[in-house]
């Protein structure tokens, strides 16, 4: 799969991504914002057992996010059953020298309107620690609403922290944000 986002691009992991999935992954700043099941340190180890994981699932789910250099993040989707209705949550990450310059926005973008061509859902939904501003913005950006604040849902850093979560509808996908 490949999508072209500017000079960016979505599109399938490779096994040459491991060096630069660990150069932008193994980032304390990238950490932080991600679920605890996102290692650091991130480790070679780590990469290709991502990206093994990655290139086996079917349908194909994970992405790099690439200059056409090298990886410099990750975008996926889960699928979820709710209730008789399907969606996907998204998620996201980029490499620290990448951040603040539209790449986020415009995969989340790209990726939930190939999720909607591809699958059939009616909803994408994001969680996002209560401190990370910026992946909230790129959500809005992307034409996500914010849905709520979650209590004490997941455990960051050995205690239980507020999540907010985002959803954008089917019907939602074109809908322009400001920038």
């Amino acid at each position: 799969m490949e999508l072209e986002i500017g000079a960016w691009k979505i599109r399938s992991w490779s096994r040459g991504d491991v060096k630069a999935l660990v150069k932008y992954a193994n980032h304390r700043g990238v950490w932080k914002n991600l679920r605890r099941t996102f290692p650091h340190p991130y480790t070679e180890k780590d990469a290709r057992a991502w990206i093994r994981k990655a290139l086996k699932d079917r349908p194909e789910t994970h992405f790099a996010i690439a200059s056409s250099k090298e990886a410099i993040g990750s975008i996926g989707i889960k699928l979820h059953e709710e209730g008789s209705r399907r969606s996907a949550e998204i998620g996201y990450w980029l490499g620290q020298p990448f951040w603040g310059k539209g790449i986020a926005t415009r995969a989340v973008r790209a990726l939930a309107g190939w999720a909607f061509q591809n699958f059939d859902l009616a909803r994408i939904f994001a969680y996002v620690f209560e401190w990370n501003h910026p992946s909230a913005r790129v959500l809005l950006k992307a034409g996500f609403v914010r849905e709520g604040r979650l209590k004490s849902r997941p455990t960051k850093y050995g205690k239980p922290v507020d999540h907010f979560r985002f959803a954008i509808l089917r019907e939602d996908l074109n809908r322009r944000q400001p920038e």
